[in-house]
């Protein structure tokens, strides 16, 4: 979604659990089940951690051959009437597993489970994008602004979102970082990396305005997860 002007409101209950908590502070390496991921950059506000060696390279290859056939052009959603649409800001093509789709979902959103504390029905199904040569995603927030009609729709599914993943399944030849432009950071689109950021509030102060940065050359290969307040339906 496009950045919007509205009132301030409150951070999330301090009581209530948060996807990720604690993922910013620990060893330098977290062991998923005989699966170790790097972590290699942190920050406490946002809550936001750069990982590396999520998926290996045999899982990346796999889950962009079993999305290939399936990708048309993104849709964004319209939080004015709760639905989707086409948005100029978006230039990618792409598409949704279904949770537990296959084999190789279901044991990439169970890991992704465990790193992040989170249960895998409070997660929206894995979307995977394709950015080609000039395609980006101008900066935007992810969370469903509570100021916009629509939004009452988008919340019945499954609550507020509270988080983002964002994992890299190649790396482009040039371009298409991940940038966050109140932070002044430019995550690299390295194959097997990810990163993940929360945000405690449905507001601006979060400073999780991101975007996807132009493709220069080659193209760029990324799958998300989005994670929600409750069971998403």
């Amino acid at each position: 979604m496009v950045p919007t002007a509205i009132s301030a409101l409150p951070p999330f209950p301090d009581t209530l659990p948060l996807p990720g908590q604690g993922l910013h502070s620990g060893p330098h390496c977290i062991d998923l089940g005989g699966h170790r991921v790097e972590r290699l950059l942190a920050l406490d506000e946002p809550p936001l951690v750069v990982l590396g060696n999520l998926f290996s390279t045999g899982e990346c290859a796999a889950l962009i051959d079993a999305a290939r056939p399936r990708m048309a052009r993104s849709l964004t959603v319209q939080q004015h009437t709760g639905g989707e649409e086409h948005n100029a800001h978006r230039t990618s093509d792409g598409m949704f597993f279904r949770r537990g789709e296959t084999p190789l979902i279901q044991r990439m959103e169970e890991r992704l489970a465990r790193l992040l504390g989170w249960p895998v029905e409070n997660c929206e199904g894995l979307q995977v994008l394709r950015y080609g040569p000039g395609a980006e995603y101008r900066p935007h927030y992810d969370y469903f602004d509570p100021a916009e009609p629509g939004s009452s729709t988008l919340l019945q599914r499954g609550g507020q979102r509270l988080a983002t993943l964002l994992i890299y399944l190649n790396t482009p030849d040039e371009g298409g970082a991940t940038t966050f432009p109140d932070l002044r950071l430019a995550v690299a689109p390295l194959r097997g990396n990810a990163v993940f950021f929360r945000y405690d509030q449905p507001h601006p102060a979060s400073r999780t305005l991101h975007g996807g940065a132009p493709v220069i050359a080659g193209e760029k290969w990324v799958a998300t997860q989005w994670l929600r307040e409750r069971k998403f339906e």
